[in-house]
């Protein structure tokens, strides 16, 4: 996910994307553990993607105030 297109949304629509990510990593923690992961790059990913929407998502309730 691109930062532009995080930027275009709103902090509901963010904090509901968040949580399917985080969601998503933890399901692809269980299967790295059980060995399934076929492609541990895309944890790294999913990570750096919630950090995007978080630092967006923090700018956004600093302008609001």
């Amino acid at each position: 996910m691109k930062i532009s297109e995080i930027k275009e949304l709103t902090v509901k629509e963010l904090e509901a994307r968040k949580r399917e990510l985080r969601q998503e990593v933890f399901n692809l923690r269980i299967q790295q553990q059980g060995g399934q992961l076929e492609k541990p790059h895309t944890l790294r990913d999913l990570r750096r993607d919630v950090a995007r929407i978080e630092t967006v998502i923090t700018q956004k309730s600093k302008t609001a105030k």
